[in-house]
């Protein structure tokens, strides 16, 4: 069908001309080669003309919404995966009553997140973080003033790594982060 706002307009521009309906909906055919508002809908659009309404734009209705992705739920959403980034969808799910293709869509294109491997990416850091880290690296750095042979004590790590516990799977350790 052509496009039905379009459609709206020439209703509208019909009925100010004084045309009746009959004659719009006869006037759409023609332009429009049978592609158009049925009957009833090109007198509903007469009657609300009539009645005073001049607006094409659609009235707010009551009921169910059409969407769950409401600015409520993406907050909501949002609040709960910043409590623990590697939650699944299945338990945001859970906490949010919102459905799992909802929570996805929140998630993937209201928030841009996508899930990844923890142990590839760096995480964002929070500024309490950010902050012990700074402290962390002043405090190293007043040690080195202190003692110069202070990093000659210091041990470092390379690529081997020594568990003391069952390291997690690379589904455990995944986690959401912003996309870039």
């Amino acid at each position: 069908m052509a496009d039905l706002r379009e459609q709206c307009v020439a209703d509208k521009f019909c009925f100010l001309l004084g045309k009746t309906g009959a004659k719009t909906l006869e006037m759409l055919k023609t332009a429009y080669k049978g592609d158009t508002l049925e009957k009833t809908q090109v007198f509903e659009w007469f009657s609300r003309f009539k009645s005073g309404e001049m607006s094409i734009d659609d009235q707010a209705r009551t009921g169910r919404p059409s969407t769950a992705r409401t600015n409520e739920n993406v907050e909501k959403i949002h609040k709960i995966i910043l409590e623990d980034r590697r939650q699944t969808i299945e338990e945001v799910v859970d906490r949010s009553g919102v459905t799992w293709s909802s929570v996805q869509r929140i998630l993937s294109e209201d928030l841009g997140m996508r899930r990844v491997a923890s142990k590839f990416v760096p995480r964002l850091l929070t500024e309490q973080q950010k902050q012990g880290r700074v402290e962390s690296c002043s405090s190293l750095k007043e040690e080195f003033q202190n003692d110069p042979n202070f990093f000659y004590e210091v041990i470092t790590g390379d690529d081997s790594w020594c568990y003391g516990y069952d390291p997690e799977t690379k589904q455990q350790s995944s986690h959401c982060t912003f996309k870039k």
